[in-house]
């Protein structure tokens, strides 16, 4: 039982990675808004983030070479987004 459990975190954790892909947040942001907003330690994170870099290279290669600070998103923004996501991670393992 304890191994769904842990893969279901691990899939939380990559579900909040893929969302701060989208509102093009680096690494190290992704690291800190994940830790400060759903108590996921940067430690996880990372090393979530190095598995999916590895998985997706060339995904990964050219989103570090797109970062630009043009779409990045408010703190206010993160918060809240972060959260929803969160509650809608909640609300699908209910079911």
């Amino acid at each position: 039982m304890a191994d769904d459990s842990s893969a279901s975190y691990i899939h939380l954790v990559q579900h909040l990675i893929e969302k701060c892909l989208i509102f093009h947040m680096s690494k190290e942001e992704c690291m800190e808004a994940l830790s400060k907003y759903a108590n996921i330690k940067p430690v996880i994170t990372s090393t979530v983030w190095n598995e999916l870099e590895k998985e997706n290279k060339v995904f990964f290669e050219q989103y570090s070479q797109s970062q630009g600070k043009e779409d990045r998103m408010s703190e206010a923004e993160t918060i809240e987004m972060i959260q929803k996501m969160i509650s809608d991670s909640s609300k699908d393992s209910a079911d």
